[in-house]
């Protein structure tokens, strides 16, 4: 089973963070499958990849270090593929996912650790 850790201290504020990561993850192909305050789960979109190739997300809020201004998340991207190569399917979603949370328009990334 591949899988991908990162974690992420952005800049935007609790109460919206749910909100635009939805959105962030929405546009790499993602469906929301299962969100609460502090946890978000979502699956790629099948179509693409054979079944065991998708690929699903999971982010952890850190809301004990939460603060007005900044939030920190921790990601784990994992599919039911053995990684057999280092450049398998889910660790090209993993760089695509990664990139796009640096790069988004919603919030100003202070920090970011690849695991």
């Amino acid at each position: 089973m591949a899988r991908y850790t990162g974690l992420f201290k952005v800049s935007v504020t609790a109460a919206d963070l749910q909100q635009r990561l939805c959105s962030v993850l929405e546009s790499c192909n993602f469906n929301i499958v299962y969100q609460t305050g502090d946890y978000l789960m979502a699956r790629e979109r099948p179509g693409r990849v054979a079944y065991h190739q998708l690929v699903t997300v999971e982010v952890l809020v850190d809301g004990t270090t939460a603060t007005d201004e900044e939030v920190q998340m921790h990601m784990v991207i994992r599919n039911e593929e053995l990684p057999l190569q280092i450049e398998n399917h889910c660790r090209q979603v993993y760089e695509q996912v990664s990139q796009a949370i640096m790069s988004t328009h919603y919030w100003q990334l202070i920090e970011a650790v690849a695991g």
